[in-house]
């Protein structure tokens, strides 16, 4: 391989230029906004007056970078309920609030444990919501009973812990979520009063985004201190500090390199275990927030032209592993907050991480990365790219590897782009679905969604007008069905003025279904061909499937030929690879738009095939196979000559070879109408 110096400068160029800036639209945001959405949902048990706001914290809200190697792990979701709100000590208690506060609140003092981080929340006020002026009256409790550090209710969260969304689980892109339930404190607090104003040499935070990070607050989170937990009451009342969003606003703040940096710090203690013990017996030495923490202490201790002059990565990487071993050493991890905080646990065995930290220089971690990260990205790229790495003997040749890594990120990103816009369609879908909607949801779903891009609020608008349709057939049209229209609706102001008064009309339930399913599929064709504007140059897409499948639906079948005979024709001989996984036709929100004998042949196939069952994507059809469908059906029942039937025919065999095995519904409808076909020619 080359030398040390040469590998050094080809491991920092490729962490540039393969670590692009995020798209907003990402697996891993999608998920997290849908998260967001069913949290909104959510209500305890014993209080159907409380609800919960949630905010998207961790590595999904803190990193803008997209390195080439995954970067995230989990989703991390804090939560607090609308009912409860913890002040500083010998604060006055608020007269106003945000909306999302009952208006009953109460009111709890966040008071110092003997623990530097750790406090207690004993209950010190009554908050009532005057109706004159929306103000809030304070009542003081005559007893302050502590508050406990219990963080769930009695039932297992649909959206709690490593296993969430069981019934997804087949799909692999889906991370584990990590919810934790929180007390909201609006106001900074004392315990790191000193952070703020503080002496800083270089210039960072600056005052803009000390004033951010301060103005958010913090929240407190239930949980006792490793020394507390045997205790029988401390165990029970004692919670600690968070400042998630404060760390939000500081990383999003960094520049690109120390962003790279903290991705290469963690990857690299991750793969080398040092966030876990050899066996799992005894507590890890290090966590993920010991890095983070190490991290934001050199963006504040550390001058600018330290990062950018002479940018090398590895250098900087193995500067800060050499930190962190004189923090290991001498055990001792500075809260970046609250003074006097020690985040290492004394009682633990560091000595050997720290000397092996120490021993880290640039040569050799320049080999590491090149062997343990640049490989891997190798490995993602086609067997052609991956070779090239079988032989690295000189710089010329590893440049050359490193090089073609590079060109195939960036080559493919537009289509991996596309892929997330289209785990989204299919994601949200599912969620929509599987979880009924409530007004409040539904504002969580547009606004989370919006956030990552405007035209995922389509696709929610119309997957949620057809789940309307669907609870109207079977029950009758509510104020809360109202409700929960004009919060979709209500993104789109003129949208919403023209379809919320036909809807207070007196139609029909069946009229109204129907005047639902055709907005619904004008939403969808929106969504449509925004995509395909967006990614047709990456990938086939017809923007009329719907609209043909609605036309079908109402008996305008000259119009559905004419509009599914040209997506045939657009996607059979396509020139990008068509890999569309258009919708669930098993789910209830898109059965409505099907015929009986589509309806008849799904669940037939869910009933027999039980991988269908397990897996839903092999009850998705393609655009293809809707295309084909649709164009036979017309042409059946517009009693088309023989030579248009040969031709249909023809193009089923074509649409059957190109059709993986494995896609059974797929393959049984396409022999479906290859089966009437011939019955008619015959």
């Amino acid at each position: 391989m080359a030398d040390g110096c040469d590998v050094s400068k080809i491991v920092t160029t490729f962490l540039f230029n393969t670590s692009r800036l995020a798209p907003r639209t990402t697996r891993r945001n999608i998920q997290a906004a849908v998260c967001c959405g069913l949290m909104a949902a959510k209500r305890p048990l014993d209080d159907k007056d409380v609800d919960f706001t949630p905010l998207i914290t961790g590595s999904v809200a803190e990193f803008y970078i997209e390195p080439m190697l995954p970067h995230v792990g989990d989703i991390d979701l804090m939560y607090h309920d609308n009912t409860l709100l913890a002040i500083p000590r010998g604060h006055p208690p608020p007269t106003q609030l945000p909306a999302e506060f009952h208006n009953y609140v109460c009111v709890v003092e966040i008071i110092d444990s003997y623990l530097p981080g750790y406090v207690y929340l004993p209950a010190r006020y009554l908050l009532t919501q005057s109706i004159d002026d929306g103000k809030y009256k304070c009542f003081e409790y005559g007893e302050r009973a502590c508050s406990t550090n219990s963080t769930h209710d009695d039932r297992n969260w649909t959206i709690h812990g490593p296993a969430v969304f069981n019934e997804y689980n087949n799909y692999k892109s889906l991370l584990p979520v990590d919810t934790v339930r929180c007390v909201r404190c609006l106001s900074w607090p004392l315990q790191a009063a000193d952070w703020p104003t503080r002496h800083r040499n270089y210039g960072w935070p600056d005052s803009a985004t000390l004033d951010r990070a301060v103005s958010n607050g913090c929240d407190v989170v239930g949980v006792a201190h490793r020394l507390c937990r045997q205790h029988e009451w401390m165990s029970k009342h004692q919670h600690r500090l968070s400042f998630s969003r404060a760390e939000i606003v500081l990383l999003n703040s960094w520049m690109p390199v120390q962003q790279i940096t903290y991705h290469i710090l963690r990857v690299y203690v991750k793969t080398q275990r040092l966030t876990e013990s050899a066996d799992n017996s005894e507590p890890a030495v290090l966590s993920n927030y010991n890095i983070k923490t190490l991290m934001l202490w050199a963006c504040e201790l550390k001058p600018r032209s330290w990062w950018i002059e002479n940018l090398n990565l590895v250098r900087i990487c193995a500067e800060l592993l050499h930190t962190l071993s004189v923090w290991l050493t001498g055990t001792r991890c500075p809260h970046y907050f609250i003074n006097n905080c020690n985040l290492l646990d004394n009682s633990l065995s560091v000595g050997s991480v720290a000397g092996k930290l120490m021993s880290i220089d640039e040569e050799y971690l320049s080999s590491w990365l090149m062997n343990n990260y640049i490989r891997q990205c190798a490995q993602l790229c086609p067997f052609y790219i991956s070779r090239l790495f079988d032989d690295v003997s000189t710089s010329v040749k590893l440049q050359k590897a490193v090089s073609e890594v590079v060109r195939w990120r960036v080559n493919t990103s537009l289509y991996n782009m596309w892929r997330a816009v289209d785990f989204a369609e299919f994601f949200i879908s599912a969620v929509v679905s599987k979880h009924s909607l409530t007004v409040r949801s539904c504002d969580y779903w547009m606004n989370e969604l919006t956030k990552i891009d405007k035209h995922l609020s389509v696709c929610f608008a119309a997957v949620a007008l057809l789940h309307v349709a669907r609870k109207l057939s079977i029950n009758d049209f509510s104020d809360q069905m109202m409700d929960i229209l004009s919060t979709v609706l209500g993104h789109n102001s003129s949208e919403c003025c023209s379809i919320l008064p036909v809807c207070k009309t007196e139609l029909n339930t069946s009229e109204m279904v129907e005047f639902l399913l055709k907005s619904a599929v004008e939403h969808l064709t929106t969504f449509h061909q925004l995509v395909a504007h967006n990614f047709g140059s990456v990938v086939t897409i017809v923007t009329t499937d719907f609209e043909a499948l609605y036309a079908y639906k109402r008996g305008d079948y000259q119009r559905c030929l004419q509009l599914s005979t040209q997506n045939v024709h657009t996607l059979l001989y396509a020139v990008y690879i068509v890999y569309i996984r258009d919708v669930n036709m098993a789910l209830p929100e898109f059965i409505q738009l099907l015929d009986d004998d589509f309806v008849s042949l799904t669940a037939l196939t869910l009933i027999v095939d039980p991988k269908c069952r397990r897996n839903s994507g092999y009850a998705y059809i393609t655009q293809l196979t809707l295309s084909l469908y649709l164009m036979t059906q017309c042409q059946l029942k517009l009693r088309h000559s023989v030579t248009s039937l040969a031709h249909a025919l023809l193009c089923i065999k074509v649409a059957q070879r190109r059709h993986s095995r494995e896609r059974t519904l797929d393959q049984l409808m396409l022999k479906l109408i290859e089966r009437k076909v011939e019955m008619m020619l015959h």
